[in-house]
């Protein structure tokens, strides 16, 4: 068994192209180290729905650039097979570790296999690339970005010329004919041979993002903005610039580009202390918002002033954004379907029933809420908005700030706050109040042992609150294909377990809605809001054993 897997180490390394990873597993092969060579060696990093992402290193349980040469091959091999021979392949890149090796490599395997290649200019936003798809006419796309993961990740996320993330059945097609790559040496990868996009590209994004305000909308709020140390800041001011927006003042440390993220443990404006410094600095700017990207910039949060909370300043959940961003398409007029995925609060659909607009739910990722017909606008819980679906058919931070400040913007001038209209959505639809069970594992087992309990043994009641339908969600439903989930109707509240698409994480979101008479009852309702959240976190946890 050792001896067989040494050998498969020195197979692996005989024709790894990269100085670093040769030198990593030579060690290990040196060293005698057969625990971490089994992990390494025990399998290959899955291509799913979310494409790779993993931990960079050697071997094929690694992000390295042997794993994405096999990616490329597969993914030329599927277009190929398609009838796309001689389209063209845009490929961007984010700015962590090997990022642009990633992309570089993957241009030349394009041209090598016949097709064309155009790779972005320089590290930027993931929706740059997701616009650039369909304003160039390509049939796929390839951006490499591990999004808001650790350092030590990366990744690697396909979209088809729609302009869309891969859905079944072209991942599970695409998975294929990546496990049919042959020998790495007969990948042809020329020296050169594709092309390099210039800052046109860019450009035509940046007017396109003109698109999603209001002709004549004031233009007054002014923001403190991070970056998370991504791609974010240079198109986002420039954005703003465009838009006539005040410049937002910048979190200095958090500014540039850097794929060791030093001042964040986790990169996700979600996790606890990444807004630290956001918050210090708009406790010296005094601005009106707080808005932050994702590292690639496909994600924005916002945080308000808030007295009641310590050190002045809130960050507002995805689903409070989601609702107010709605309001604000509504109070301007749109037409079309607003959608989000299930995991998102219903408070949306309540918001859409009102004002005469279509509805609908589906599946978690914006690979399946891009692909609604007649989308106007969809969002998601995890800090993901897609504001004009036309431009990009994914999540897009820019654009969603852009659509935030203009909303900030239009209160101000009424001498009123983002708060106050969430105020006002409770009133009219009554208290939506989510939340989040989130456990992060190293042992997957943990969540599919998770899994299998509440399969076996689901909850008769949460806080006190009788479960009134349970649902396994891999059977699929009448609107939903089959997925790893599981759903629980509660009286006047809804829960949804799920593993993570892209990290190792069990899931679990919260949802209590929250009858409110009048505004004198918001405080009131607020409370009871919490509470019912504690206690279906806490009656969950145990019924999952986690």
């Amino acid at each position: 068994m050792q001896h067989d897997l040494i050998a498969q180490a020195r197979t692996w390394l005989a024709e790894d192209p990269d100085p670093e990873t040769r030198d990593e597993l030579g060690a290990l092969i040196e060293a005698g180290d057969t625990d971490e060579l089994a992990a390494r060696f025990a399998g290959t990093l899955q291509f799913g729905t979310a494409g790779l992402r993993g931990e960079l290193g050697a071997g094929p349980m690694r992000m390295n650039r042997s794993v994405v040469i096999r990616a490329a091959a597969g993914l030329a091999a599927y277009l190929k097979a398609q009838g796309q021979d001689g389209g063209l392949v845009v490929i961007g890149y984010d700015a962590r570790y090997k990022s642009e090796d990633f992309a570089r490599d993957t241009a030349a395997v394009m041209t090598g296999a016949g097709l064309r290649a155009a790779v972005l200019p320089r590290p930027l936003p993931t929706p740059v690339l997701a616009y650039a798809i369909r304003h160039l006419g390509a049939v796929a796309g390839v951006e490499v970005t591990a999004s808001h993961n650790p350092p030590r990740d990366n990744g690697y996320k396909v979209y088809l010329g729609d302009g869309s993330q891969i859905v079944p059945p072209a991942d599970g097609e695409i998975a294929a004919a990546i496990a049919a790559v042959g020998p790495l040496a007969d990948v042809v990868r020329p020296e050169d041979g594709w092309e390099t996009l210039g800052e046109e590209v860019l450009a035509a994004y940046l007017a396109r993002t003109d698109a999603v305000l209001a002709p004549g909308s004031p233009r007054t709020a002014r923001t403190v903005y991070t970056a998370m140390h991504g791609v974010g800041t240079s198109v986002l001011t420039a954005a703003f610039e465009r838009a006539g927006f005040p410049a937002p003042v910048l979190v200095t440390e958090q500014a540039e580009p850097d794929p060791a993220f030093p001042t964040v443990a986790f990169p996700n404006p979600e996790e606890p202390g990444a807004m630290d410094l956001a918050f210090a600095t708009a406790r010296r700017a005094a601005p009106d918002l707080i808005i932050a990207n994702d590292p690639d910039a496909d994600r924005c949060a916002v945080a308000v002033p808030d007295t009641s909370v310590k050190g002045g300043w809130r960050m507002l959940r995805g689903d409070e954004v989601g609702a107010l961003l709605a309001a604000h398409l509504v109070e301007r007029g749109v037409s079309g379907v607003f959608a989000e995925s299930i995991v998102s609060s219903s408070l949306l659909g309540r918001i859409a029933e009102k004002a005469g607009l279509g509805y609908e739910e589906t599946l978690t990722g914006f690979k399946w809420i891009a692909r609604v017909d007649g989308l106007r606008y969809g969002y998601e819980e995890a800090l993901g908005y897609c504001v004009d679906p036309e431009g990009v058919r994914d999540k897009d931070g820019i654009t969603a700030a852009l659509l935030v400040v203009e909303l900030a913007s239009v209160l101000k001038e009424q001498g009123r706050t983002l708060l106050d209209l969430l105020d006002d959505l409770a009133l009219a639809h009554g208290l939506h109040a989510t939340d989040q069970l989130s456990v992060r594992v190293e042992d997957l087992t943990v969540i599919a042992d998770a899994m299998a309990r509440l399969r076996e043994q689901p909850p008769t009641s949460l806080a006190g609150l009788a479960v009134t339908s349970a649902e396994d969600l891999s059977q699929g439903t009448a609107s939903l294909p089959p997925t790893d989930g599981l759903r629980y109707q509660l009286e006047g509240a809804r829960v949804i377990v799920r593993p993570s698409g892209t990290e190792p994480k069990l899931k679990c979101y919260l949802e209590v809605v929250v009858p409110v008479a009048d505004a004198a009852s918001l405080p009131a309702a607020r409370t009871r809001g919490a509470e019912l959240l504690a206690g279906i976190k806490r009656d969950l946890a145990a019924a999952a054993g986690i």
